[in-house]
């Protein structure tokens, strides 16, 4: 039995209306006060069902990037079948029991501690009848006993699996919009050989992790893959733990304008660099790209903002650069143990909100003993959560260090949509543009320095 499901009369004495009453008017005071509650509360922590159920339309039409008022939301509890208790005038009385929305999480933290206490009620009654049972051994009961308490923190409610028929009909009609052109597979990258082996590019709810020894190019390389698809009118965003926006925008405006990032830190400009700076400036000023710096950012913190973009803009990917500077929320934590936890948050957030999530990594020392240079991905830094949890895998390392152009090899790894397989990149320190490379990966080892901007 699901405890989410109680009846209405049960655990009264575990209900605050007003608590109820402000997380809804507080949403249809401020469709932003979804992104305070939304991970706190479910429509199931509701005590009253009619409650649960205008939570869900008002999370449906927004997640939707349509606006949750009292007409909206209305109309979407009648398209759901589920307006028969409740009324205009009911709905409209949600927003005047809160003056602003500023105190919503608190709301919402009251409503979910009280369905967390009912819970725990209902839990402890079924306890008891196991307890009482005769079948069984006291061994079984006690792992029945276990099973309950544990569905108390459930925070989640998929439904019942459902026969394989119900999914046909949407695969078929998937199927058929690729073919008639109106769905697009994947998300061109624009770098050939990256398409040809992820199955046309990247894909929503996957994870992408891009892995280097510091100074290879992750960093430049991730910027181009966003560049690309903001410049096919795909919205992304960028959030970097140790870039500021400044610096990822000088990279854009250097890249698109081809004007030497050097020029742009040092402000020494020839008239003919001013008129590519316009022109860069010009082609990045309008792209669907958003950048954020944030040192130490946690889990949590990446969450409510990707959750914003996606409903205000729509983003459909995500950048994070990079894993080991993420701060976790639990500090009691071993540090291996949070890269795990940080880990599997972002690949619940790639299947929450439809995003393709990448995510850049450090590889340790082992590469550097190696004659090749070339990693593996057992070289993935602090855990191999990044590997269990991904994707895709890629894995770079300098192939042929030249001026102005180097060759960058790239392996992927690991793909579960696609062909493993190496890649040859060339990369143009001074403009930070990548392309695919016409020179062949062949083993070799590197003795010289780098004379060449390529600190990314």
């Amino acid at each position: 039995m699901n405890l989410r499901d109680l009846p209405i009369e049960a655990g009264r004495e575990f209900f605050s209306a007003d608590s109820e009453y402000g997380v809804l008017g507080s949403i249809l005071f401020d469709n932003e006060a979804l992104d305070r509650v939304a991970d706190i509360v479910v429509a199931g922590d509701f005590y009253d069902p009619v409650h649960g159920a205008v939570f869900d339309a008002m999370s449906r039409l927004i997640a939707s990037g349509k606006p949750a008022d009292v007409i909206t939301t209305m109309a979407e509890l009648e398209r759901s079948g589920a307006a028969s208790s409740i009324d205009y005038q009911t709905l409209g009385s949600y927003v005047t029991h809160v003056p602003s929305a500023r105190a919503a999480r608190r709301y919402a933290e009251t409503v979910a501690e009280h369905a967390m206490a009912r819970r725990l009620q209902a839990a402890a009654r079924y306890v008891s009848e196991i307890s009482n049972e005769q079948a069984g051994t006291a061994s079984d009961r006690a792992a029945r006993a276990q099973s309950v308490i544990e569905s108390v923190v459930s925070r989640k409610d998929g439904g019942d699996p459902k026969p394989v028929e119900n999914f046909v009909a949407d695969m078929l009609d998937r199927v058929q919009a690729m073919a008639d052109g109106t769905l697009q597979p994947a998300m061109p990258t624009r770098i050939p050989g990256i398409d040809r082996r992820l199955g046309g590019g990247l894909r929503t709810k996957k994870v992408y992790v891009i892995a280097a020894r510091p100074s290879v190019g992750k960093s430049s390389l991730a910027g181009q893959i966003l560049l690309n698809l903001a410049l096919d009118n795909t919205p992304v965003a960028a959030f970097s733990l140790e870039m500021e926006e400044s610096e990822n925008t000088n990279r854009l405006v250097a890249n698109l304008g081809r004007i030497d990032l050097d020029c742009l830190e040092t402000g020494r400009l020839s008239d003919d660099d001013w008129q590519r700076l316009v022109d860069g400036v010009e082609r990045v000023r309008n792209l669907p790209l958003y950048l954020q710096f944030r040192p130490g950012m946690t889990m949590q913190h990446l969450a409510s903002k990707a959750r914003l973009l996606k409903r205000k803009h729509g983003i459909r990917v995500v950048a994070i650069d990079y894993l080991q500077l993420m701060s976790s929320a639990n500090r009691q934590l071993s540090r291996h143990h949070q890269i795990e936890e940080i880990s599997r948050g972002l690949k619940e957030l790639a299947g929450q909100l439809d995003l393709a999530v990448i995510v850049l990594s450090q590889l340790n020392r082992e590469v550097e003993k190696r004659p090749s240079g070339r990693p593996v991905m057992a070289d993935l830094k602090e855990s191999g959560a990044a590997e269990e949890d991904a994707d895709v895998v890629m894995l770079m390392w300098r192939h042929e260090r030249a001026e102005p152009i180097s060759t960058i090899g790239l392996d992927i790894a690991k793909a579960r949509q696609g062909k493993t397989g190496e890649v040859a990149l060339a990369f143009e320190g001074r403009y930070q543009r990548w392309t695919e490379s016409a020179n062949p990966l062949t083993p070799h080892q590197l003795t010289q320095k780098p004379r060449f901007r390529s600190d990314i």
